[in-house]
């Protein structure tokens, strides 16, 4: 098989810390893991990653970074490359049979620093990662470090870590699992997921070749290249196309990775004449579930370790990210002091309906991609029908409802409104981007909490007093203050995440450093 890409090779150290107690530990140097421990120590907290491998990921993996994940990296620093590097799209086909039924795009709003998602292989993002996580000075990755052992005390978590040096045990205050699907920490601790396992298989084929197919996300139900399946086509960084080919729950996995049985069923997509090469080949089970709470005492679950769903909506990766995104603030926050150790309570709170939301999508779309009986197949049919002519079928249509930022509903971090406000972002989303100053607004909102302020110093006589940074917005940012649906004087509390967490019509110190006190878990997080 061709390479387009060279793993690197991080060395063994060995550590002389056996018996030491460290603030925060992340099993598993993934993309997860790895975003959740630069995000801490880019606030300041020194964190030890422990991963059993000594490189990144094999394979492209998670390739579909949706906008809101780009954001993330965009303020850690590794958005740029990101959008350099990766393959940029907003439209979507769906085909049945052989026609095209309709498009989509996912982002026809101009004025937006990110575009709808951006294709790239999950290895460049873990190697970025890497990087930047070295380059704080305060991230210990400790490579061929495989955890053995795991036990919850009431104050602490011990780790019974095996390297080439033999076993050494570590206490830590916080334990972060980040240790993906089969993740070894969730076992030790005998924590079962609750969803289902769908019974059907698919293919993963990476092919390297010279293609003039659009960036794009194409979805075919029935194609002539192969009758009764699905198949998903993205093109990604350098010349390398990920095709995903439905088998069905009767295929033998291993058989079905046979290169030259994978090479049949491309070149029977793409014509005879068409070169290429196979990159990696792998064979996957939809699974749509997740653990009854993310939180165990002191050890805490994030990305795949926590939850699972089919790869259509590009929801896993992304979901993770959030995960850490919503994480890192809250245990930087009581690592300083700022917050109480409750805080971490909301991390259930806002993370397990997101990770539902996800799951509800991710189960609709399996269910439409593979129907389970002769009528539900009729049903999908008929709508493919519809769709290519009735713009009332579109919705209906499923090939993956694809990756959305989660909207904290009900979050115990929210202020609620106490004004009236029609559109605009609601506490508990993510803020919104918009052209600003000749740059853009989320950028300026950087790792602590924001004000918003709409208009300018001579609205706002009490600003000194208000606590957080200040981001002013001028009445000539158009596209902010619509999006915002704000007016003269209008204030908007953001996170550290970028999340809203209140928004007034008139600047009110006493409220803002209430809603403040409210998202540091200051106020009753259980009410």
């Amino acid at each position: 098989m061709q390479s387009t890409y060279t793993s690197p090779r991080y060395a063994y150290r060995p550590t002389s810390d056996a018996g030491a107690r460290h603030p925060v530990i992340v099993v598993g140097g993934g993309m997860v893991g790895l975003t959740v421990a630069l995000d801490l120590a880019q606030r300041g907290h020194r964190v030890v990653v422990l991963d059993d491998d000594d490189t990144v990921s094999v394979g492209s993996r998670a390739i579909c970074f949706a906008k809101r994940t780009l954001e993330i990296y965009g303020r850690l620093g590794l958005g740029a490359k990101a959008l350099a590097k990766g393959v940029t799209w907003n439209v979507g086909k769906v085909f049945f049979q052989d026609r095209k039924v309709y498009e989509f795009n996912l982002l026809p709003d101009p004025g937006h620093e990110y575009p709808a998602f951006v294709n790239l292989q999950q290895y460049y993002i873990e190697q970025w990662l890497v990087e930047a996580c070295g380059d704080t000075g305060k991230v210990d990755i400790r490579w061929r470090n495989r955890v053995v052992g795991v036990a919850n005390d009431p104050d602490s978590v011990a780790i019974e870590v095996e390297t080439p040096d033999g076993r050494h045990t570590l206490h830590v205050d916080w334990l972060l699992a980040c240790d993906g699907a089969r993740s070894f920490v969730r076992d030790s601790l005998g924590l079962p997921f609750v969803g289902k396992v769908f019974r059907d298989r698919f293919l993963i084929a990476d092919v390297v070749m010279k293609a003039d197919f659009p960036a794009e996300r194409w979805f075919w139900f029935d194609p002539p290249f192969h009758r009764g399946g699905s198949v998903l086509l993205h093109r990604q960084a350098d010349d390398v196309y990920r095709i995903d080919f439905q088998l069905g729950w009767d295929a033998d996995p291993e058989a079905e990775k046979d290169p030259a049985r994978v090479t049949a069923r491309v070149r029977e997509m793409l014509g005879p004449d068409k070169p290429f090469e196979l990159e990696w080949v792998s064979v996957y089970t939809f699974r749509c579930r997740r653990l009854e709470r993310f939180r165990h005492g002191r050890t805490l679950f994030l990305g795949d370790s926590a939850h699972q769903v089919s790869p259509f909506g590009a929801r896993g990766g992304n979901g993770g990210a959030q995960d850490a995104d919503n994480l890192a603030w809250k245990l930087a926050a009581i690592l300083d002091g700022e917050a109480p150790e409750t805080l971490i309570d909301s991390y259930d709170a806002e993370r397990i309906p997101a990770a539902d939301e996800n799951i509800l999508n991710s189960t609709r779309s399996t269910d439409f991609i593979t129907p389970k009986n002769a009528a539900a197949k009729a049903y999908r049919d008929a709508v493919l029908d519809l769709a290519e002519h009735h713009a009332f079928a579109r919705p209906l249509v499923n090939s993956g409802r694809l990756s959305r930022p989660a909207t904290l509903h009900g979050s115990p971090l929210n202020t609620a409104d106490a004004d009236l406000w029609e559109g605009g972002v609601p506490p508990g989303a993510p803020a919104i981007d918009a052209p600003l100053r000749g740059g853009w607004l989320l950028r300026e909102l950087r790792h602590d909490f924001s004000l918003l302020l709409f208009g300018d110093i001579s609205d706002f006589p009490e600003v000194a007093l208000a606590g957080p940074r200040i981001v002013w917005v001028p009445l000539d940012a158009v596209e902010a203050m619509r999006r915002y649906a704000a007016t003269r004087g209008c204030v908007v509390l953001i996170r550290p995440d970028q999340h809203v967490a209140a928004r007034w019509r008139h600047f009110d110190v006493t409220a803002i450093r209430t809603a403040r006190d409210r998202v540091l878990g200051h106020a009753d997080i259980a009410a």
